[in-house]
């Protein structure tokens, strides 16, 4: 019998069950960081939250060689998130501040790539980071993507529409922005809701399906000479 309030996770999940789900989006504030003076300010305001969500977006190559460096570190609380333009302002010493911190709780998803797109603007030791991958991991989640990590524990779909867009342009749109903002402060809620299925154990988990595997008698009992 399943106890009332648990919840079934899948290991794997299947992306058509993407499309049945409502959508979901960060309903905080957003602030887009321009100057170096901006991003002093917005890290003093971080460094006062008890845990950050963090991503961060790189301009799609279309050509083979072509490379771009990281465009965009977002940073969010629960309620309120900061996207610093690095392709305007690098990596500023408070920033590098923050990344280095080792007080507050940071957690983000694919982490070592992030970090080595980072370190290609500026060298820095990563300080106290949480990877969403090795904690869904202890839950038996085997499909690592943001999407459908958030789609498994929430039943909510987290719009990937913008992630292929240009983020050098001159000016974010508002789509970009609401796209950027949402995918680090899903981070957060990510984490807070495996914490707590860790803690409660109020969750069951369904297994994919292994197809059997060929079994000796498949095969002819003799062959042709």
């Amino acid at each position: 019998m399943i106890k009332k309030g648990m919840i079934t996770l899948k290991e794997k999940y299947d992306k058509k069950d993407l499309n049945t789900l409502p959508r979901v989006h960060f309903q905080g504030r957003i602030f887009t960081i321009l100057t170096a003076q901006e991003a002093d300010k917005a890290v003093d305001y971080l460094m006062s939250a008890p845990i950050l969500g963090i991503d961060t977006e790189t301009r799609p190559t279309f050509h083979r060689g072509q490379a771009h460096l990281v465009a965009l570190l977002q940073i969010s609380t629960e309620n309120t998130a900061f996207l610093f333009r690095l392709n305007h302002i690098g990596l500023p010493p408070s920033l590098i501040r923050l990344l280095e911190d080792r007080t507050i709780t940071k957690v983000g998803l694919s982490l070592h790539d992030d970090f080595l797109m980072l370190k290609r603007r500026h060298n820095f030791t990563p300080g106290h980071f949480i990877e969403l991958q090795h904690e869904a991991k202890e839950l038996g989640i085997a499909d690592m993507s943001l999407q459908k990590l958030y789609a498994n524990l929430y039943g909510e779909k987290i719009s990937k529409s913008q992630q292929l867009s240009n983020w050098e342009a001159d000016v974010l749109s508002d789509a970009q922005k609401l796209y950027a903002a949402t995918d680090a402060w899903a981070c957060i809620k990510i984490y807070n809701k495996i914490l707590e299925l860790k803690h409660s154990g109020d969750y069951t988990l369904l297994k994919a399906k292994v197809s059997n595997p060929v079994s000796d008698n498949s095969f002819p009992s003799s062959f042709p000479e």
